[in-house]
């Protein structure tokens, strides 16, 4: 089993649980970020002598040779993450989301294992009616989903490398995100009341955040019959229309008032529903359900308090 395991953005959204979930399991935690956001969301793990933390960017290849060759296994995450970001600022997504991809893949060596997450919006503009496989053609329409589908096939063409193509995370975080379809949701419902939903019948797969981060421990500890493949990683209980994600926010925040939108449009267009069959056939299936997710974001959100740009 891996014992040293090096997580690139680690402060972020995802990596802030992973690593407390690594921790747990008994790894030992290099965690390097550049803290681009302020963030101090690893601040909890300072005293566990299992981690360590160092302030850096993951396109420094002095940097993450001197990391790399410490490792046994890599879980990059650092990235630009979501259309509307790479769309600011293409260059910064194309250098983070695929050449730091290169340069860690470059630099270890093929008894290292690589667990890269990248992201099912890779399956593009999908009718919606039937089921995408990890076998389903790449038709990535925004330029995150190109330079993570990029950077999926160079990795999965060397040794010893499992990609997790995850769907749409959500819950609670050091490192909060309310960008992510649930996450906003929810916050809508409790901070504004309301939500206008453009093209309503949009479908997509869903993964609360803590079940992404026990996948990722499950790839290390089954590598061997794990390597070589992708794998969507999504629950099946949770290939949910817009309107049905937002009509399940409504059950407990009854006062939502929702406003479908006939005119105007998303301009992520998005709209599939995946299979997660290989990944349960390996051994893992996610277990926190939607329901759970939406009572802990009600929860969380309840510390969030007043917003510095608003008087309530």
């Amino acid at each position: 089993m891996s014992s040293k395991v090096l997580v690139t953005g680690a402060a972020g959204y995802l990596g802030s649980i992973l690593c407390e979930h690594l921790l747990l399991a008994g790894y030992q935690v290099t965690a390097i970020d550049n803290l681009m956001y302020g963030q101090n969301s690893l601040f909890h793990l300072c005293a566990n002598p299992a981690f360590d933390f160092v302030r850096g960017d993951a396109r420094n290849k002095e940097l993450m040779q001197s990391l790399i060759e410490k490792a046994d296994a890599i879980i990059p995450l650092a990235a630009i993450v979501g259309a509307p970001a790479c769309e600011r600022d293409p260059w910064l997504a194309k250098s983070v989301n695929l050449e730091a991809i290169q340069l860690i893949n470059n630099l270890r060596s093929p008894q290292q294992l690589v667990i890269y997450p990248t992201t099912n919006s890779g399956y593009g503009t999908k009718t919606g009616d039937t089921y995408c496989t990890e076998d389903t053609p790449l038709e990535p329409i925004s330029l995150y989903g190109q330079t993570k589908v990029q950077a999926e096939i160079e990795v999965l063409d060397t040794a010893n490398s499992i990609t997790l193509r995850l769907a749409t995370v959500f819950g609670m975080s050091p490192r909060m995100r309310l960008d992510l379809l649930v996450n906003h949701f929810v916050y809508a419902a409790v901070t504004d009341g309301y939500l206008v939903l453009f093209e309503k019948d949009f479908k997509r797969n869903y993964i609360h955040i803590r079940d992404v981060a026990d996948c990722m421990i499950y790839c290390i500890e089954n590598s061997e019959k794990m390597v070589g493949k992708a794998y969507n990683a999504g629950l099946d209980a949770a290939n949910l229309s817009k309107e049905e994600l937002a009509l399940k926010v409504k059950e407990y925040v009854p006062n939502y008032y929702i406003h479908f939108a006939p005119i105007g449009s998303d301009p992520d267009k998005r709209n599939y529903i995946v299979s997660n069959q290989r990944l349960r056939e390996a051994g893992f299936e996610a277990k926190r359900s939607l329901d759970d997710g939406i009572k802990e974001l009600l929860k969380g959100y309840r510390m969030m308090g007043r917003s510095i740009f608003k008087n309530v």
